[in-house]
This record gives structure tokens, sequence and C-alpha cells, in this order.
């Protein structure tokens, strides 16, 4: 600890390196998918492909996150945290000077590596720095700092494609990384107590598997023709087989990674379905609301990286009036009309019309889903945390947070197995109706796989393209209202609101952030 002699000093290191390094996860995880449109142009790639650059992190990330934590635990959280740090970093790199779109997917899962690292060391190394007295304090600080990151990212990143190319929203990372790892030599180590808990690899392995085989499927099923079909049939049959033999190892597991005892309480039950339905909308929009924006409505990069800012402002001012709601009402209510709120900005963004200004189509959409997610978010974390006995809180909120990464890794595979459909039922109806030479048909057929980015230099088809993608676009959005809307009724069905509630501090964070 050369040359940080006091506590007050080793604090604000510990503070400093963990939002940086956490916030380089969270800009990563939302600026990409501004990314998408240029990446597609300049790759060449399908739909498909940029599924897979979303998804190959989201993978191995929602597959090795519980991991990750107790690696951590076992061997030291910092130097775990270092190491995620580096391989993020190097993933980074690699993502951004990759060749083509297949190298760019293989370096993306080797950042949700990275990332299954870090993440969960983050707060780790956070709570064992700080004391009772000064950790919510920490806390709020590392909370409001990494949602003022989130929220710039997307622009910086949305600047840097619009001026430069997509491979530096990659780039960005190696400076953040090369300060969090000077930082962390001057922070002490900490570990899990103990008796650390032992790895559950084999409920890694099963986990990874069966999610990998499931998102397969549901990717690749709409681009396959018949031949491929009975491949990818079964492909996810054993995707279904492994997750079912993951349940059957946990149950019977001495250490599980996740404990589905947990799952016996209502109120935890009753809020990883209100988080799975409500993240998998979530990021059904963010996935594809970019490639509608800059395809559709034209919007420039830095455009579309800002149109959410408002989003991130609502859900930074009103966090801590949000975490006061399941002291003053309990955990139902709350729980049931923030998801229900939040429906109604996805049904703005459904309904909003084409070739409108920002201001009367896209605002009003983002300030409800703000308020609606801001009523969610804060009372679903305490609700997860107050659901078990305090000694298992930290696992019940990496669970919740699995969870969460699951949503998305299913949402971007079934909503886009989903858009393709309706795109292409769509488009072949409208070319139908026109007289097309064969040639002229065959180099449709041949780009559609590229959708809302597919170029032609034939006005009505360029029409016809557009008004197939917009049409899947808002099937894709009007389901997504519905899965959120879902969620608060199951919300509402399930959690207990005579259970008493267990307070933890406004500033307490775990679950799905």
């Amino acid at each position: 600890m050369t040359g940080l002699t006091t506590t007050k000093a080793r604090e604000r290191v510990v503070l400093a390196a963990t939002i940086l390094g956490s916030s380089m996860a969270f800009i990563d995880g939302t600026v990409v998918n501004v990314a998408l449109p240029a990446l597609q142009r300049g790759l060449g790639a399908s739909l498909a492909d940029v599924q897979w650059v979303v998804d190959s992190y989201m993978l191995v990330l929602a597959a090795l996150l519980l991991i990750g934590g107790s690696l951590g635990d076992r061997y030291g959280r910092k130097k775990t945290y270092a190491i995620g740090v580096a391989i993020f970093a190097a993933a980074s790199a690699s993502c951004g000077l990759a060749p083509n779109v297949s190298a760019l997917i293989w370096a993306r899962s080797v950042q949700g590596l990275g990332a299954a690292l870090l993440i969960p060391g983050s707060l780790a190394i956070l709570t064992a720095a700080f004391p009772p007295e000064k950790r919510g304090r920490a806390i709020g600080t590392w909370s409001g700092a990494s949602a003022v990151t989130t929220a710039i990212g997307p622009v910086i990143g949305g600047w840097l494609i619009e001026h430069a190319t997509w491979r530096w929203v990659f780039f960005l990372n190696l400076p953040l990384a090369a300060a969090v790892l000077i930082l962390c030599m001057y922070m002490e180590e900490s570990r899990g107590g103990e008796s650390p808990r032992r790895l559950d690899w084999l409920g890694a392995l099963l986990a990874a598997a069966g999610l990998g085989a499931v998102t397969y499927a549901l990717i690749e099923m709409p681009n396959r023709g018949a031949a491929g079909g009975r491949l990818i049939e079964w492909t996810g049959c054993l995707g279904i087989l492994a997750l079912a033999v993951f349940v059957f190892v946990e149950q019977r597991s001495t250490s599980p990674m996740i404990p589905l005892a947990l799952f016996r309480s209502r109120n935890f039950t009753g809020a990883n379905v209100l988080t799975l339905l409500l993240y998998a909308a979530l990021s059904g929009l963010m996935f594809f609301f970019p490639m509608y924006v800059i395809e559709i409505e034209h919007y420039s990069a830095t455009e579309a990286g800002a149109a959410f800012l408002p989003f991130v402002v609502i859900m930074f001012l009103l966090s801590r009036w949000a975490g006061s709601l399941v002291e003053r009402y309990g955990s139902r209510l709350p729980l049931a009309v923030g998801p229900l709120v939040t429906a109604c900005g996805f049904v703005l963004f459904a309904i909003a019309r084409q070739g409108h200004s920002y201001w009367t189509s896209v605002f009003p959409a983002v300030v409800v889903l703000g308020f609606g997610m801001t009523i969610s978010v804060a009372p679903l974390t305490t609700t997860v945390m107050n659901s078990v006995p305090e000694t298992e809180s930290g696992l019940a909120s990496g669970v919740n947070n699995a969870v969460s990464r699951i949503a998305s890794l299913l949402a971007v595979a079934v909503l886009g197995a989903l858009l393709v459909s309706v795109f292409n039922h769509a488009l072949d109806r409208q070319l139908g109706t026109m007289q097309l030479s064969v040639d002229a048909r065959a180099e449709v057929d041949a780009a559609r796989s590229q959708l809302a980015a597919m170029r032609s230099g034939d006005p009505a088809i360029q029409s016809a393209v557009t008004a197939a993608f917009v049409h899947g676009y808002k099937t894709v959005i009007w389901i997504a209202a519905v899965s959120t809307a879902l969620g608060g009724i199951f919300a509402f069905l399930l959690i207990d609101p005579k259970r008493p509630v267990r307070k933890i501090g406004r500033d307490g964070l775990g679950g799905a952030g």
C-alpha cells in the first residue's frame, strides 16, 4: 500500500476503481446497441450476426456471473476483479480490431468472461472496504456515478461512430481499464470468509450449454432452410434437456450455483418472474430502437445515443424516492403499478408516428418508460434482498442479477426471431404486388437478412423494406408492452403484501441493476 497511509485515501481509491470498472461494463452494455447499425453496414452483417454480437456476451456473462462472485470470495476479490478488467480490456481491443463479424462474436464472448469476473467484484470490494456507517453513502456514490457514466457512454459512443468508426466504441474501454488496473495496485485484498462456497462448475457448464443451444436455435431458425431445420430443432431440444439436467443437478448439489430453495419464498419468486418479464421487454427495446431510429427515422448515431438520456435522468433523480415506496406501501403495490406504467411507455413507443420529431414521438415514451422503471427497480431490488435471510441476501442479489441477464439474452433471440418472421411475411406480401424481374427478386432475397439496413436503388422496393421493418418493430414493441404488464400482474398475484419487510438502506443496490 505504497503512499496510501490514511483510511480516507484508501477508501477513495476503492471508490474510484469500482466506479471506473463497473462503468466500463455498463457503458459497453448500452453503447454497443447504438453501434449495431454502423457495424451491420461496415461488416455486411445480418440481423442474426448482430444478435450474436449481443448474445455471445450475454450468454457467457449470465452463465458465469455467480461463479465469478464465488471466485472472488475464494481467491481474493481484488485479484479476481483485476483479472476480469484485464480480460475485458484485451477482448475489447480484439473487438475493435475484428476483421469480420465472426471474429467480433468470439471476442464479445471473451468480453462476457471478463465481465463475469469484474461485475460481482465491484460491489463486493466496496462493501468490504467501507465500514457499515459509511457503506450506504459509498454505494450511493457508486450508483450515481455509474448511472451518469452509463448515460454519457452512448452519447460519446454515438459521436465516435458518427465522426470516426464503430471500432472506437470498443477502444473506449482501454483507457478506463488501464486506470482501474493502476488503482488496483493500491487496494487491499479481501476474501469471503473462512469457508468460501465450493465452485459449481458442472452447474455453470450445463447452464452455458443449455442457454447457448436454445439461443442458437432461436436466432438461426428464421435464417435456415429445410436442410438446416432438423439440426436446429435437435440443438434446441438438447438445450432444453441440458437446462432440465441443470435443475436436477442444482436440486441435489451441496453447493449449487443457484440454490433453488430460495424460490420457496413467494416474494423472491414473484420478484424474479417480474425481473424476467420486465428486463426482457426493456432489452428488446434497447436492441431494436437504435436500428429503428437510425435506419428508418435517419437519426445520427449521436442523436440515437442521446435519445434515452431523459430515462437515465429520471431514474437518477427519483431513485431515493422510489426506494422509500416499499417502506410506505409494501412490496406488492409498487411492483404492480410500476410495470403497468412502464407498459404504457412501451405503448407510446408502439404508436409513435413515423417521421415526427423526437419531442412529439420518442420523448413522451422515454419519460413514461423512465418513470415506470423508476417505480419498479428500487422496490424490486429491496424485495429481492428482503425476501431471504440476511445471510443469503448477497446470493439472492446475484441470482436476481443473473435472471436479468438471462432475460436480456433470451429477449434478443426470441424477439429477433419474431421480428424476422414478421418482416419476411410483410415484405413478401408487398413484393407480391410488384412486377419484379427474377434478378430483382433474387437481389432482394439475398439481402433481406440485413432488414432495415438493406438498400435498393428501386424506391418502391426500398419503401416496401421500410414498411416491413416498421411493422416488425412495432409488433415486437407491443409484445414488450404485454410482457411488462404481465410482470406486474404476476407480481401482484405472487408477492405477499402482509409479509414483514426487512428494511435496507435506500442506497442499497443489488439485483438486476
